[in-house]
């Protein structure tokens, strides 16, 4: 059997995350930090790409990893055109919507930027993996309500699909075989619908709907939400705060770490315990949702991310939940693993490295 090295690279808002694996066993990571005052001299994200690529290869230089031994770059996707999951090759396309912020600027938009540029300089494959616009919806999945509006995907598509796979690995099955709901507990919650293969629902995790998560608000009720925009007591940015970056357990208890909100708990904070609880019925309510999709025909349910740690907060979903399906939990979420696993499944040639943007999704409202 051929090995395989690989460098994946996941750049954060203040730090890049680099891994090098071999085959699907990482041999090296770091995370590269940066101080604000290094990154405020660049006018876009964008103009940070040679600053950021100049410390990757100075960390892989200090570890005395060979670059000519690599046989692909694999970066982490950003906010492209809605696209539907896979591995997709670094084109030209991508890097122009990357480079524009087709859909917004981010950090993650570097990934493939970088990717590319390492990977060309020593002429290998770049690739990216399951970016957040993975976008398989059924069409029913998109009506909203209101012909204004359109239901989006956007979720932790890298994170909930490389679980899928495991948990299907486990079942002795492929992950196209399968029916599951992966729900990814994070700063951010989604819950996703997966059909032999696709995630055909999903919650729009940014700022759309599904539960409340430590830092933003999920559904709301509509009508207080218009009441507030007109109240005359609030700007656009102080609603859209509301509802990413201070709400949920920021909202009602001053933060956003379980750990600390657990410690209230244990301390008899009654306020605390309520809300702590809400955050769970709301997923294990989205989860109940997402298996009427299915039909009740779910072969498994999969918790994820970072607050999967958490066995208080597991226990209290799982309760609510395992009479549908047996309740797996894979805590924290491994995107350099994930990125690695997509990259070396084309190279092993068991998948087709997609061409971006492929047969584009369109959102548009009925």
């Amino acid at each position: 059997m051929q090995d395989y090295r690989i460098l994946t690279i996941n750049p954060g808002s203040t730090s890049t995350k680099i891994g090098v694996f071999h085959n699907d066993q990482m041999i090296f990571d770091r995370t590269i930090r940066y101080e604000a005052k290094e990154l405020s001299v660049f006018e876009t994200i964008y103009n940070q790409y040679e600053f950021r690529k100049k410390s990757i290869l100075e960390a892989l230089d200090e570890e005395g990893i060979n670059l000519s031994k690599l046989n692909a770059v694999c970066g982490r996707g950003g906010l492209l055109r809605p696209i539907e999951g896979g591995t997709y090759e670094v084109n030209e396309l991508m890097l122009k919507d990357l480079k524009e912020g087709y859909a917004g600027h981010h950090a993650s938009n570097l990934g493939g930027i970088l990717a590319y540029e390492i990977g060309s300089g020593l002429n290998i494959s770049s690739f990216i993996v399951d970016p957040v616009v993975v976008d398989e919806l059924l069409d029913v999945a998109r009506v909203s309500g209101s012909p204004h509006m359109a239901r989006k995907s956007i979720f932790h598509a890298l994170n909930q699909k490389a679980v899928a796979r495991k948990v299907a690995a486990q079942l002795d099955k492929k992950y196209e075989e399968l029916n599951l709901i992966v729900t990814h507990m994070g700063g951010g919650i989604t819950v996703g619908v997966h059909n032999y293969g696709r995630v055909i629902d999903v919650n729009n995790g940014l700022h759309g709907d599904g539960p409340f998560s430590p830092e933003r608000a999920g559904s709301v009720p509509v009508g207080e939400l218009v009441r507030l925009c007109f109240s005359g007591e609030y700007y656009r940015e102080d609603i859209m705060k509301m509802l990413v970056g201070k709400g949920g357990l920021v909202g009602y208890l001053g933060t956003s770490d379980v750990k600390k909100v657990e410690k209230l708990i244990e301390h008899g904070n009654k306020k605390a315990k309520l809300v702590y609880e809400a955050m769970a019925y709301q997923i294990a309510k989205e989860i109940g949702a997402a298996s009427a999709v299915l039909a009740g025909k779910v072969d498994a349910i999969i918790l994820t991310g970072g607050i999967a740690y958490s066995k208080m907060f597991v226990s209290l979903i799982i309760e609510r939940v395992k009479w549908i399906a047996d309740v797996t939990v894979f805590p924290g979420e491994n995107e350099l693993q994930a990125l690695a696993e997509g990259a070396l499944r084309v190279l092993k040639q068991e998948e087709k490295a997609k061409q971006y943007p492929g047969e584009h999704i369109h959102s548009s409202t009925l």
